[in-house]
């Protein structure tokens, strides 16, 4: 059975992050899998997906700042708010300047309310609401509050009646880049989508960990990140005595560490994870021994 941790994949376009995560279980030898930060199907890049006693982790990483490379069509809008849906509208983009661009996207940064795309991983009725958008089922989504700390442009092309945007987003997890796609689009009046999307990071952890699914079946060792290293990388450690090991491993509260994170990785003497714990002292989980 494969060592308990974490393995970044560079997700390729036209798989979900549900059929990564089965790939995850042939190779890895286990069934017990998870992943961190849903990929909707045409997305490429990072997926942080845990092993065994780190799924346990993926709850909290899931909640990290995410940083995106994306490309935005003005000029179309469609169904599904990216390439792989129907065009709604089609208008001549050409007489929106660089200018009004630039400023559109620049109104996207800041705390807003955000609805998400009709095409994304949020469950409507048990089902995700990208599968039923792209059955033809009409999906409304609530706004929900999320956090775009910036929106970077790298390229403005201008392709016949539409104007491609290359940019890179920094955001709140939650943060839908659909959204932006198509929020721009209906600022600029000229409607918007996405044709291209691929997370670069996922908190510290970036597309330099990340292996594709071929190179992760030549591993003699398919987890890259062992669990206490996983721990210190994505939520940051404590390191507790042998002691306050065993109170934590009975599910007791040691002795509270105000001055640092919600919550760290509690890291013994031997290097074992025994749990993660709150500034308060109080275990919020407890792993099993290896």
């Amino acid at each position: 059975m494969a060592t308990s941790g974490l393995i970044v994949i560079d997700k390729p376009s036209g798989m979900t992050s549900h059929d990564v995560v089965a790939r995850v279980r042939r190779i890895a030898g286990t069934r017990k899998v998870g992943h961190a930060g849903t990929l909707d199907p045409m997305a490429t890049g990072v997926l942080i997906v845990g092993v065994n006693r780190a799924t346990k982790l993926l709850g909290y990483i899931t909640g990290h700042d995410k940083v995106y490379d994306a490309t935005v069509r003005l000029g179309v809008a469609t169904s599904t708010d990216d390439a792989e849906g129907e065009t709604v509208t089609a208008v001549d983009a050409n007489g929106v300047t660089d200018e009004q661009v630039r400023a559109a996207f620049a109104a996207q940064q800041g705390n807003r309310d955000q609805v998400p795309s009709s095409v994304s991983a949020i469950k409507v009725d048990g089902k995700r609401a990208y599968a039923l958008a792209r059955d033809g089922h009409e999906v409304a989504l609530r706004a929900r509050p999320v956090r775009i700390e910036r929106v970077e442009i790298h390229q403005i092309r201008r392709d016949g009646e539409y104007v491609d945007v290359d940019v890179t987003v920094e955001c709140s997890a939650g943060t839908y880049i659909r959204a932006i796609a198509r929020d721009v689009g209906a600022e600029l009046g000229v409607g918007g989508h996405l044709t291209a999307l691929r997370r670069t990071s996922i908190g510290e952890v970036s597309l330099d960990d990340a292996l594709t699914l071929e190179a992760l079946a030549e591993q003699a060792e398919p987890v890259g990140v062992v669990l206490a290293e996983a721990v210190r990388r994505t939520l940051g450690s404590r390191e507790i005595t042998d002691e306050q090991a065993r109170e934590l491993s009975y599910g007791r509260r040691i002795e509270p560490e105000t001055d640092g994170p919600e919550v760290v990785g509690a890291i013994a003497p031997d290097g074992e994870v025994i749990a993660l714990v709150s500034a308060s002292g109080k275990p919020v989980v407890v792993f099993a021994p290896a």
